[in-house]
This record gives structure tokens, sequence and C-alpha cells, in this order.
């Protein structure tokens, strides 16, 4: 098993001069420096970003998640950031990130405002001054007669580029970014390890809130208080009961009471910390757990460090992905399905970073035909279930990976069910 240095571990999410945390400013530079590096062994000459998870990673800045679109970002091959956002964001990264030289205000050609507009003629022009503010950056900067690769690949947007003589290249950027962004910085790493301790306090404000006559609403209110309270972004999770445990809930949290003898899922996924969101699931007793839930634990617990045990550099993911079950321990005559493919989120490992999901992605439905090569300082979550009786239990932990195998950032006790007594 990995060993830590004296350096790592969690330390505080408070700035303090008297020893050494997270360092976010080495973290920004780092990453702008991996996409950078990665940028300028290809033919362009910039990428534009639109989707918020790049942009944020070359940046620093806080975007919300999703598709962006109302901001956009280039970097060009000499490592210069042109960055365009809505007015207040704008005018507030100008004053507040000293790191960007050059903020501009951006016309939103994709995303929620050309939806709202119900006019083409609407689309067309935010699409057309989008254009034209990006080409006439590229000027400025040197780099207009070079190829300009886009993350996000909007036909309407690369004709616009055409239309005004930008080369343009929607598959490279993508690859860059993923490969700049599939294996760690030590400062990422940490962010991971932060958030994961904070979702342990969330867990543990369930097993105080946790009593017969409460609701799931009311244990997923908890927990997400304290997240927040500990400096996370909360933008998912959710906590199931009883036979809302297994299958997995449409509405994930309900108004259900939570009863004696039940089974009390947490699934804290996308709660973030700068950025680094987290994917670990717990699972819980009311009172002693049944021999049946006993059983449903050991079973999932195992197959969790059955593909654990597996993962080193070098291995690759069509090997790592015999760890979970086959069709049968995957109960595939529940849910009438035939195929590996059709068991999506059930057993499966996926990276973690400013989003969920990255590379890499341990999965029976993929990887035997498609793998990939497991990379020392990759990050994941690997998850596990398993029906008991009408319920179900879920386990996951988040891992590094490391020179001999993975380091285990989740904390939570795993070898068997919490039990909370009432």
């Amino acid at each position: 098993m990995y060993e830590r240095s004296f350096i790592e571990g969690t330390r505080g999410t408070q700035a303090v001069d008297w020893e050494e945390r997270i360092d976010v400013k080495r973290m920004r530079e780092e990453r702008k420096n991996r996409a950078l590096e990665r940028l300028q062994e290809t033919e362009l000459g910039a990428m534009l970003l639109v989707s918020d998870p790049n942009i944020r990673y070359v940046t620093g800045l806080a975007m919300t998640g999703g598709s962006g679109a109302d901001h956009y970002t280039v970097l060009t091959e000499n490592g210069d950031i042109i960055h365009w956002d809505t007015a207040d964001h704008a005018s507030n990264q100008r004053f507040n990130c000293p790191w960007l030289h050059d903020i501009r205000y951006s016309c939103p050609g994709l995303g929620n405002v050309p939806r709202a507009s119900g006019r083409d003629s609407a689309r067309e022009f935010l699409k057309s001054k989008m254009a034209d503010t990006v080409a006439t950056a590229l000027e400025e900067y040197g780099v207009e007669d070079e190829t300009l690769g886009i993350d996000v690949a909007n036909g309407g947007l690369v004709n616009a580029f055409e239309a005004r003589g930008v080369d343009v290249d929607t598959e490279t950027a993508p690859a860059v970014m993923e490969d700049a962004r599939k294996v760690k910085t030590r400062d990422e790493i940490e962010c991971l390890r932060q958030v994961a301790a904070i979702c342990e306090a969330g867990f543990q404000r369930i097993t105080e809130v946790a009593k017969p006559g409460a609701k799931e609403t009311d244990l997923w209110g908890a927990a997400a208080e304290t997240l927040w309270q500990q400096g996370a972004f909360v933008g998912g999770g959710y906590v199931t009961s009883g036979p809302n445990t297994w299958p997995k809930h449409q509405a994930n949290t309900t108004d259900r009471m939570i009863r004696p003898g039940d089974l009390v899922y947490a699934d804290f996924y996308n709660i973030g910390y700068l950025g680094y969101r987290s994917c670990y699931y717990r699972t819980f007793s009311m009172g002693e757990p049944t021999q049946a839930q006993q059983d449903a634990y050991e079973i999932a617990r195992d197959n969790l460090y059955d593909v654990l045990e597996r993962i080193e550099p070098g291995a690759t993911t069509d090997e790592i992905c015999k760890g979970f079950p086959d069709m049968e321990g995957e109960h595939a005559d529940f849910y009438d399905a035939d195929e590996h493919w059709q068991m999506t989120t059930n057993h499966w490992g996926h990276g973690l970073g400013l989003q969920l999901y990255e590379v890499p992605l341990i999965w029976r439905g993929l990887s035997p035909d498609h793998p990939i090569e497991i990379e020392e300082g990759m990050t994941m979550a690997v998850e596990t279930q398993e029906p008991a009786d009408n319920q179900g239990v879920r386990v996951e932990e988040m891992v590094v990976v490391r020179e001999n195998g993975v380091e285990i950032l989740s904390q939570w006790p795993v070898e068997e069910i919490t039990r909370i007594d009432y």
C-alpha cells in the first residue's frame, strides 16, 4: 500500500502561514502548463474552450459546471489566455483574478440565451458576434492563420468561424484536455482527499439524525447543511431508505419515513471542494442488520476490493473489470437485461476530477473491447452494490493510483455496515 509522505493528508480548509496546505497558485499554474504542453504537441495554434471544467482547469475560474456557453476561453500556443464572460462576472474577475490579464465581455452564441431567444435571426446574430470576438482575439495574438481547436463541436459555430476564414478542428482540443486532466497534480489529489473528508462529516451527521419517523429529506437536508458548512459545493447527492435503496429510486431523496430494520443509503456524488468532485457511497442499518443485509454487504465490499487490488500503473481496464460481477452477479434477470452495457452505473470505476466522469472508466460494458492503460496519478471512484431481500447495499471508495497500487482517499469504515442505534 502507498505510504504518505509528511505533507500529504487532510490539513484544513483555511489559509495559514505555519504549514503547507493545498497551494492553489501552484495548482492553477501546473494545470495550465499541462494543457499548454499538450497543445504545443499538436498542429493547433489555439484552443477555444467552452466546457466549464476545461475552462476552470486552464483559468482557475469557478465555472458552475455543465456546458458553459455564456463564457469561453482561448488558450494560444504561446500560453496566452483570453477569457470572455458575462458582464458582472467579467468585471468581478478583472478585480479578483490578477493572474488573468485579458478578460472581455462575452456574447453567448451557444447555450441558454440563444435557446431562449425564440428567433433564428437572434441565434445567428449571437453565433456571429461570438465568432467575431474570438477571431479578433486570434488576430491580436498572432495566431489567426493557425488552426483553432474547439472542445465543444457545434456546427453553427464552426460554420461562423469558417465564414471568417478560421480553420477549425473539433477533435483535437477535446483529446488535448482529456490527456492533460487524466493524471492529477499533488494539489488536485489533496482537493479530492479534502472533499472525501467533508463527505465523512456528512455521513456522521446522518448517523446523528437518523431515527424512526425521520424522513429521507430530513437526513439529506441535515447532511447537505453540514457539507456546505464545511466549505463544499453541493452539486448532487441524495439519501434513500428501505425499499428505495434497490433499485435506485428515480426521484432520489423522498419524504419516506425511516423505519426500524431499514437500510439507509447515502450517495455523496458531485460534492465539490475547489471544484473537485466526490463520488462516495455508504450504507447504514437502522439497528442490527439482518443476516441477508450483512451477507449482501460482504459481497458488495469484497467485489469492490477485488477491483481495487487489480488497479496499478500499467494494468489495463479489460483485466481490471473482471473483478466486477458477471451477469449473474449483476442480477441481470431482475433487470431483464442481456448484456453488460445495459447495466450502466451499477458496478464500475470512473475517473474523478473537476467533473464526473473523467478518464479512466472501468466497466464490463466497455472495457473488455475498448481497454485503456492505468497511469500513476489517476484518481477514481469504484462502486458496487448488492440486493438484500427487498432492499440493497452500496459501497464506494475514492482512490488515487500510486506506483504500487492505490491509496484510498475515503476513510469512513467499510468493513461492516455502519449500524445506527436509536
